[in-house]
């Protein structure tokens, strides 16, 4: 892509994005719609998509900023569904798609056929998690769409991986094929595991924001490729490395946090903007290919279409299968699993175990999610672009074009209405939200408090008795108005320190502010690690608590200066 061209497309997909945004539309939809549009004006310079590029450098920040927002207590609650959707059901799809394939299009090999289902397999949530967050999805819906999208890349690229093999001559069997699932799966644990104990050390120790911060940027390039030289899966390497990141970045340093929540943040809108108007402007490349294919053009479109519709169905099917055979096993079959492990205490595997229940009205949502995004693409291209003969390559990069852009518009245009229609918002959930926060800064308050009154008879030996008392009650005041207001000014904080004795103005203070914060932090974690707050709170509450400390820091360098 020439450097023009590419500036001009990150110019105008950023536009799109952020009149999408003032405007509350789903930005990933409108720039998918603007750039189909924009694809039909006349003399537009024809832009291909790199699925190296894409692959290699767009992918890995994605799903490493997505992981980094991942709450890692609400996944291993949810690990069955997550597991369900990101792995099985995108075998699943595969297969019936491949299966269906292969007899609408005559010149179409079944290894051919199930490779088009792998490409086209895997949902990419930006847009939905985009729709759900607008309109108040619940926790648990949300957790079992981010989840999915974290793994459900790597068993669609895995599959892709095993039946281009077999186009190619290859011969595997079951237990072959397995066993580069095996291996895809191990080699991207150890490499993202690894790398994320090893990034969070460095980082636990160098105490320095900005290179903290481009070590967290650098990471999921290098977890990626790493894994993948290895014939592991990248996208695995990277969503371990981004949930070890994010589980322990609470115990790193506050300037790190608040610098890098932006930032993300910012790459994200960017990058998916992109993606998503690459995508739309595929649409005369793929009018091309129909015009330059050999069979006709109906029929091409009608394999297309009748795909598109498997794709849709086959979600909402295998999603009530598992509701249906859950309240089957449930109602009549776990009763008599327990009685029997009861009994005998070798079954007790038969019990079960408890995740978290989704209601039909929820399952509807989950089963409508189904948008598929630039990994599809992706994959397509790489396929046009193999140096592997593929049977139909050119019906394959058109299918999957049709199926992303089709379930985009069709799907993430009609979501909202599903999301209101059904009911799903859960306004509670945000209510008690704010209750847990109210109880966890009480806590934190009570603690802070609790440490002052210790240190008080060593502050009374060192600075005076009545001193410690005037600077005890000013501490006391403060932390009290902190579990209301977390933001302090900075002037008023001048003032209110000219009235102290001078040994207890500057470094010491600050020193004894910052254990204050330290011992606030320690029990926001111990509530974590001990399961009674969500990460979602604890988050919101860390970011009250490092601003708190940066007002703190900025004030005492505005002094430093003057």
């Amino acid at each position: 892509m020439d450097p023009v061209e590419l500036l001009i497309l990150l110019i105008g997909s950023l536009a799109v994005t952020g009149f999408a945004r003032a405007k509350g539309l789903p930005a990933p939809l409108l720039v998918t719609a603007v750039a189909l549009a924009a694809s039909l004006i006349p003399g537009l310079p024809h832009i291909e998509i790199d699925s190296e590029v894409i692959l290699t450098v767009v992918l890995p920040p994605l799903l490493y900023s997505a992981a980094l927002d991942v709450s890692w207590q609400s996944f291993q609650t949810s690990i069955k569904q997550i597991r369900r959707l990101g792995i099985f059901l995108v075998i699943v799809t595969a297969l019936v798609v491949g299966v269906v394939a292969y007899f609408l299009i005559p010149d179409m090999t079944l290894p051919a056929a199930i490779l088009l289902g792998a490409i086209v397999a895997p949902p990419d949530a930006v847009s939905a998690a985009a729709i759900g967050r607008k309109l108040g999805l619940p926790r648990r819906v949300m957790t079992v769409l981010s989840g999915e999208s974290l793994i459900n890349d790597a068993a669609s690229l895995t599959l892709v991986r095993v039946f281009t093999l077999i186009i190619a001559g290859t011969s595997l069997t079951i237990w072959q094929d397995l066993g580069i699932f095996g291996l895809a799966i191990g080699v991207g644990l150890v490499v993202g595991g690894v790398l994320g104990v090893l990034v969070h050390w460095i980082r636990m120790r160098i105490n320095d924001p900005v290179v903290e911060t481009i070590m967290s940027i650098l990471l999921p390039f290098v977890a990626y490729i790493g894994a993948e030289h290895l014939s592991g899966s990248g996208v695995i390497a990277v969503v371990t490395a981004g949930l070890y990141i994010g589980y322990n970045s609470p115990k790193e340093g506050y300037a790190t946090r608040l610098q890098e929540r932006p930032l993300w943040t910012s790459i994200d809108v960017i990058l998916e903007g992109f993606v998503f108007a690459l995508i739309g402007l595929q649409l005369n490349d793929v009018v091309q290919k129909l015009i330059e294919s050999e069979r006709s053009l109906g029929q091409t479109l009608t394999a297309a279409v009748v795909v598109l519709l498997v794709v849709i169905l086959v979600r909402p099917l295998f999603v009530f299968e598992s509701y249906v055979r859950n309240r089957f096993n449930g109602r009549w079959l776990r009763p008599l699993r327990v009685k029997l492990s009861r009994g005998h205490p070798s079954l007790r595997w038969m019990r079960g175990s408890a995740e978290p229940k989704l209601n039909w009205r929820e399952l509807t949502v989950i089963s409508w999610t189904g948008m598929r995004g630039v990994v599809t693409l992706a994959a397509a291209v790489s396929v046009v672009a193999s140096p592997t003969e593929i049977p139909a390559q050119d019906t394959i990069f058109v299918i999957a074009f049709i199926v992303t852009v089709g379930t985009l518009l069709l799907q993430g245009l009609t979501l909202p209405f599903v999301i209101r229609a059904l009911k799903v918002q859960d306004p509670e959930e945000g209510i008690q939200d704010v209750r847990s926060e109210m109880r966890l800064n009480e806590r934190t308050t009570r603690a802070a408090i609790d440490l002052i009154e210790q240190r008080r008879p060593e502050w009374g030996e060192r600075f005076g008795v009545e001193a410690t008392d005037v600077f005890v009650a000013r501490l006391k005041a403060r932390l009290e108005r902190a579990a209301e207001t977390f933001r302090q000014d900075a002037v008023e904080e001048e003032t209110e320190d000219q009235q102290l004795p001078s040994r207890l103005r500057g470094s010491q203070m600050q020193d004894i502010r910052r254990d204050l914060l330290d011992r606030r932090r320690e029990i926001v974690l111990e509530e974590r690690e001990k399961g009674n707050l969500d990460e979602e709170v604890m988050r919101r509450v860390l970011v009250t608590l490092d601003a708190e400390e940066l007002a703190m820091d900025s004030a005492q360098a505005s002094r430093s200066r003057s």
